[in-house]
């Protein structure tokens, strides 16, 4: 095992832990009692499936003092990571929340264990977690006028240049190309740029994916929330088609299961605040300004670490230092603002 500066203790041998599921595995130590401890969660309903499926082995990707990423093996649909997350911290589509004390009582260590997933319970290492609540991923906007988004996307726009933070692809011209395909309504150009952003960066979610992702929730929960917003919608159905379609072999294990969570509408609980902003039902200024600082958990490869075992992806080009200083939180929001303007810019005029 290797020790990473943040806490993230993943396996450093690829042998036994990728080749086989459900065999040996990285666990967790017990930092209190050697007893397993037994606590209880609230899933994301787009884990349900794997949750309430029956009982299959995982395998334990990366695992910290704040959260647990288990893997799901192929021919498992997606989503196939599940993020045990302390309740308290950035929440993903894909995470189960649990009380602070479940994660506080275990650290990271070097004895192996088996990992399950099923049955309505995920088991790692002599940490067990039984759902028994769920929370939905996917915010509920309802109609939302077009002069309430175009002041919404103007004051995001303004958040993301104000707090310094740029997105992190900042240097490669397939951000823009995106963006103006989907606002000409470009089929074909915003599925190449698309397909060519997937896996492009650093980290545990590379800055393309972020933004991609972005984009994505924007045009099908925002778009289809004004009048004449189907294109919008029909646009983000083919995206979200092209982007995951082979997202597993592109990205990260995490970053693919992020794509299809956007893909499918849900969001993390800091990008759903911002929906929820740009939509005038809460404040967009702090949720804003929570998204732009966010980090740890969306994917900063320095904040977390990086893994072999985890898919880390290192773009060719793109320097460790050229993205040390940005937060995925940016690229969110970044992908956030050109989801607003392309839905705005396909959505037919009101009658």
């Amino acid at each position: 095992m290797v020790q990473l500066p943040t806490g993230l203790t993943v396996p450093r041998s690829p042998a036994a832990p990728s080749a086989h599921y459900g065999c040996t595995v990285a666990g967790m130590t017990g930092a209190a009692s050697p007893r397993t401890l037994l606590v209880t969660g609230a899933a994301s309903l787009a884990v349900r499936e794997p949750l309430t499926g029956p009982r299959r082995p995982a395998r334990v990707i990366a695992a910290g003092p704040a959260a647990v990423y288990l893997e799901l093996p192929p021919p498992a649909p997606e989503p196939r990571v599940l993020v045990v997350a302390a309740t308290g911290t950035s929440r993903l589509p894909n995470s189960i929340a649990i009380a602070p004390a479940g994660l506080d009582r275990f650290v990271p260590g070097a004895v192996t264990g088996e990992a399950w997933i099923g049955r309505g319970t995920v088991q790692a290492g002599e940490l067990t977690v039984r759902v028994l609540r769920w929370w939905d991923p996917s915010p509920v906007l309802g109609p939302l006028s077009r002069a309430r988004l175009e002041q919404g996307a103007t004051a995001l726009h303004r958040a993301c240049t104000s707090s310094g933070r740029g997105p992190s692809l900042a240097d490669h011209d397939d951000p823009a190309t995106l963006a103006a395909c989907c606002a000409d309504g470009d089929l074909a150009g915003a599925v190449e740029a698309a397909e060519r952003m997937v896996g492009l960066g650093l980290g545990l979610v590379p800055g393309g994916d972020n933004m991609i992702n972005g984009l994505l929730l924007a045009l099908r929960l925002l778009g289809g929330a004004i009048s004449g917003g189907t294109r919008a919608v029909w646009l983000a159905d083919w995206l979200g088609a092209a982007v995951t379609s082979d997202a597993s072999r592109r990205t990260t294990s995490l970053g693919a299961t992020l794509l299809h969570c956007a893909a499918h509408g849900q969001a993390s609980a800091e990008v759903s605040a911002v929906l929820r902003g740009l939509a005038g039902q809460e404040s967009l200024a702090a949720a804003a300004k929570l998204l732009l600082a966010t980090g740890q958990v969306l994917g900063n490869g320095r904040a977390l670490g990086t893994s072999q075992t985890l898919g880390t992806s290192q773009t060719p080009g793109t320097s460790q230092t050229s993205v040390a200083g940005e937060a995925p939180g940016a690229d969110l929001a970044w992908g956030l603002v050109t989801g607003c303007r392309a839905a705005l810019a396909l959505a037919l005029p009101p009658r």
